[in-house]
């Protein structure tokens, strides 16, 4: 389908994007690496007035350290994610999960922050950054604000950015020394996830001292098997984990749709944890 005229405005700073943006009101979507809104225009389910394409602002991309923390840029693609050295060292589940998002042409183009923004519970990185207890960082007219993943993804597509911020980076604890498994089921290579697990595990002589586990897809947002951690403290051995993993789909709405019932995500939640927890520790 052709996507609806619109106007195109390519800033070449923030501060000129945030006022492009500020100017346009409610009018306005910024084009990121285009994987998520083109399709949207192209199927006419998205109708700006105005495209903001950020994609040659270079203080969006790249990773540095901040203390105990890596700031990742927001139009940092995918694929520099996957190979930058202090992510896979420091931020090794984003590495991971990010090296299962779709296809290299995808990943190529597609960026972390485009992806983050975009707010879609079926997307592998949103739970990934929930696990990972990430900021994320807007700009507005009034300045910048840190907002907690936890508090970012708002409902199904919505965040907490207003019409008129731009998220600029991501901001995450480093997790030395806590081992790590994405793992999800789609029906086909480079489909959305089914229903997708991030676990993140440190361990304290032979047992799980604590757990994260972020869900993809069990909900209008991305969110915590809140349940399921409290129940991995302490496990020693995957029978325990087992018995943990039974708890993942607690508190969640999985959706109904061609793809799954609800009955069916809760179960691939509770059997995904349990493979994702397992490989993370080395017990499976």
């Amino acid at each position: 389908m052709i996507p609806p005229a619109f106007d195109y405005a390519r800033p070449s700073s923030v501060d000129e994007a945030v006022r492009t943006l500020a100017d346009a009101g409610e009018d306005a979507k910024v084009l990121a690496g285009g994987q998520s809104l083109l399709p949207l225009l192209r199927l006419r389910l998205a109708f700006p007035e105005l495209v903001v394409d950020v994609g040659r602002i270079p203080e969006l991309r790249g990773v540095r350290e901040d203390g105990d923390t890596l700031v990742i840029g927001a139009m940092t693609t995918h694929h520099d994610v996957i190979r930058d050295p202090l992510v896979r060292r420091h931020a090794g589940l984003l590495a991971a999960a990010t090296a299962t998002v779709a296809d290299p042409a995808v990943r190529h183009r597609g960026t972390l922050g485009g992806s983050l923004a975009h707010a879609d519970p079926a997307g592998d990185l949103p739970a990934v950054v929930l696990a990972l207890d990430a900021e994320l960082v807007a700009v507005g007219p009034g300045g910048r604000r840190t907002i907690p993943a936890g508090e970012f993804f708002l409902d199904y597509l919505q965040s907490a950015l207003a019409p008129d911020e731009l998220l600029v980076e991501v901001r995450v604890p480093k997790k030395d020394g806590w081992s790590f498994h994405y793992e999800k089921f789609h029906r086909v290579a480079q489909a959305w996830a089914i229903v997708g697990v991030a676990a993140l595990v440190r361990r304290d002589d032979g047992h799980i001292a604590e757990a994260r586990v972020g869900l993809t897809n069990m909900g209008a947002t991305p969110l915590r098997a809140a349940a399921a951690e409290r129940a991995l403290a302490g496990a020693g051995d995957p029978q325990a984990v087992a018995r943990a993993a039974e708890a993942a789909a607690e508190g969640t709405q999985p959706s109904r749709d061609v793809s799954a019932s609800p009955e069916y995500r809760a179960h691939l939640a509770r059997v995904l944890t349990k493979r994702a927890v397992l490989t993370a520790t080395g017990m499976g």
